[in-house]
């Protein structure tokens, strides 16, 4: 039986309305996909907090958690991980890039010209709406 991994992502917007999105490195599980940034969500942990949490880890900024957006279970070869996007805005700091090979803000309308994982793209096609 496939165990289910919760996670949360960030769903970053700038004042230009562009979304901060992130490419996962060749050293991570899914390499050269695109994501919105974040991770797993610790026992006892709310949503809010695992998404604050794995932002300062991953990014060295401050977030602030808005509402969530969308919630969706992608079943991969051996999992099934349940991704669950943040709206969010950026309280400090600057986005770094400490684990992923790329940062990048980009517009909404221009979300699916980048190669995305799997579990985000129900995400980005309703940003894109």
């Amino acid at each position: 039986m496939k165990k289910t991994v919760k996670v949360v992502g960030a769903i970053i917007i700038n004042e230009c309305d562009e979304v901060l999105c992130a490419l996962r490195s060749p050293k991570m599980s899914l390499p050269n996909y695109w994501e919105f940034p974040g991770g797993k969500i610790e026992p006892n942990e709310s949503i809010e907090d695992a998404v604050i949490r794995e932002i300062q880890e991953e990014l060295d900024c401050t977030i602030k958690a808005l509402q969530v957006f969308n919630d969706y279970t992608h079943e991969y070869e051996h999992i099934f991980v349940n991704l669950i996007t943040v709206l969010c805005e950026l309280v400090q700091g600057t986005p770094n890039a400490n684990e992923h090979a790329e940062l990048r803000w980009v517009s909404k309308s221009q979300l699916n010209k980048l190669n995305w994982a799997p579990a985000d793209l129900p995400a980005v096609h309703e940003l894109m709406k």
